[in-house]
């Protein structure tokens, strides 16, 4: 089997959520079959699951979509070593100590992306676009995209510091206001890996 189909196959479950064989086929310009022999193999090495769902009047439909473990196929910027300064940070400066460095982190990480992003005087489609490329570099499997009510979502397929936020959870609280203060926008999360959804979502509008 080719790896490297399997890991489109596993690309694409991760950015768009559950498919078929079908469509997994059709968007990677396989045949069904190849792709339900790659499936096959990913399932037995606990990468992917699917549930049964009805088709008509033919046979249940099999929708596939990652596991837990398959986390581990995708990036996380040394989340071991992140949770463990975590942790000695917290025993040696309290939680306020913490806090207090995950606003400095802001505060560098904002300063770093604003030379980056065109000024406020810019429309703000190119502001967000700007700011999904840097996400996508640092990782994030990040992109953007218009709704029909003229908002904008940034949405985010993958978090490479997943191990970390869940080990401090002001550091996605501090990536909102990130957000918040690069763009000059309203920036609300709908969606949020943390939370259970299979990714993290930003509805952005203009204040």
């Amino acid at each position: 089997m080719e790896v490297g189909a399997r890991d489109r196959i596993l690309h694409e479950l991760k950015t768009k959520g559950s498919r078929t064989a079908a469509e997994l086929a059709e968007r990677l310009g396989v045949t069904p079959v190849a792709v339900r022999q790659h499936l096959a193999l990913l399932d037995s090495e606990g990468a992917v699951t699917f549930t049964a769902e009805p088709d008509g009047v033919g046979r249940p439909a099999r929708r596939w979509r990652l596991t837990d473990e398959s986390r581990a196929r995708f990036p996380d910027s040394h989340g071991e070593l992140a949770v463990g300064l975590i942790d000695a940070m917290r025993k040696s400066f309290g939680d306020k100590g913490l806090e207090r460095l995950v606003r400095e982190r802001t505060r560098a990480q904002a300063a770093a992306y604003e030379e980056r992003i065109p000024s406020p005087r810019t429309p703000l489609p190119d502001r967000v676009a700007a700011l999904a490329r840097i996400r996508e570099e640092e990782g994030y499997m990040a992109e953007w995209s218009r709704e029909a009510d003229g908002s904008l979502l940034l949405v985010e397929n993958h978090c490479p510091i997943c191990a970390a936020a869940e080990a401090c959870q002001g550091l996605c609280a501090g990536e909102l206001e990130l957000f918040r203060e690069v763009l000059k926008a309203r920036v609300e999360r709908t969606e949020h890996l943390l939370e259970g959804a299979r990714r993290c979502v930003y509805r952005i509008t203009t204040e």
